[in-house]
């Protein structure tokens, strides 16, 4: 019985490669493949063998971990579940691996919440829960069109880019069995509406735990949004084979200063992760402001 969840287009590439997706599942700690994870890997043998991201990970000293705590007092155990540890796993390896830079910026999101409104009933009959974050995808999905680097991988020796000619956009949804990552097809050629009906059922079938293989993999890049939680920033880590991650917090009501005076704005905090490998501080920064320029002026992304 199979224990790697791979779709069929997946598994007729490992077979072409001579790729065993059991144990390359096992190198990478790992339930779910993607192409990108078997393009990475040389066959051979039948066996498979570990991408070079994958070999290279460091190994950790555990002596650092290896602690009896219950001699400081009272303790508890609960294991980790699979999926957490997988996780944790390829958090660990991603961190450790990429050279990660966070740049920090916010947009004002009254124009969006403004639109949201007028726009409520129309929704409503569309059967469509139009949220902040179908925009925040339309908004990433024309950046990653106007910006090439950040809709691209760098190869496991880190000697090529690879520029993609599609725009398929990474939700992380927080689950009771942890986080997921889901993806939105073809971000840049849908409206809202389409948007806002792939976020609401990705994020229902995410909580179900039935999404199914292909909902997985070869995202453009990712977004973690945090708006419903709290928090006024954070640090995403870059989801490997993506280049960079965007971050998402909670909306605050700050003074802006209008050339007058300062008036009232909803401003949402925005944080940008980058492989720096792949991307400069200046290019991030140019990605940040464009980004935070649609999402003032949201009406531009419908042109």
């Amino acid at each position: 019985m199979n224990t790697v969840i791979a779709s069929p287009s997946v598994r007729a590439l490992a077979a072409r490669k001579g790729i065993d997706l059991e144990t390359l599942g096992r190198s990478l700690g790992r339930e779910t493949l993607a192409r990108e994870d078997v393009e990475g890997t040389t066959g051979g043998g039948g066996g498979g063998s570990t991408p070079a991201a994958a070999t290279s990970q460091p190994s950790a000293d555990t002596a650092y971990w290896d602690v009896d705590h219950s001699q400081y007092g009272p303790v508890r155990e609960e294991p980790m579940s699979r999926f957490a540890q997988v996780a944790a796993k390829n958090l660990a390896a991603a961190n450790a691996l990429i050279p990660q830079v966070t740049h920090h910026d916010e947009a004002d999101v009254s124009a969006i919440e403004a639109f949201r409104q007028s726009l409520k009933e129309e929704a409503a009959e569309a059967g469509v829960r139009l949220t902040a974050l179908a925009f925040h995808v339309k908004a990433l999905s024309h950046c990653l069109r106007a910006f090439q680097t950040f809709n691209a991988s760098l190869s496991a020796d880190g000697k090529t880019l690879i520029l993609k000619d599609y725009v398929h956009i990474g939700i992380a949804v927080d689950t009771s069995y942890g986080l997921t990552v889901p993806v939105i097809r073809d971000a840049d050629k849908k409206g809202l509406y389409d948007i806002a009906r792939d976020i609401a059922e990705l994020a229902s079938k995410a909580q179900a735990r039935k999404l199914p293989p292909d909902a997985f993999g070869g995202a453009s890049m990712s977004i973690s949004n945090l708006g419903g939680i709290g928090g006024i920033g954070f640090t995403p880590i870059v989801n490997p084979p993506e280049v960079a991650i965007l971050g998402i917090t909670r909306t605050k009501i700050q003074p802006v200063w209008d050339g007058d005076t300062f008036q009232p704005k909803p401003m949402v905090p925005l944080d940008l992760s980058y492989d720096h490998r792949v991307i400069n501080g200046a290019d991030a920064a140019r990605f940040l402001a464009t980004y935070a320029s649609l999402i003032s002026e949201p009406k531009r992304m419908m042109l």
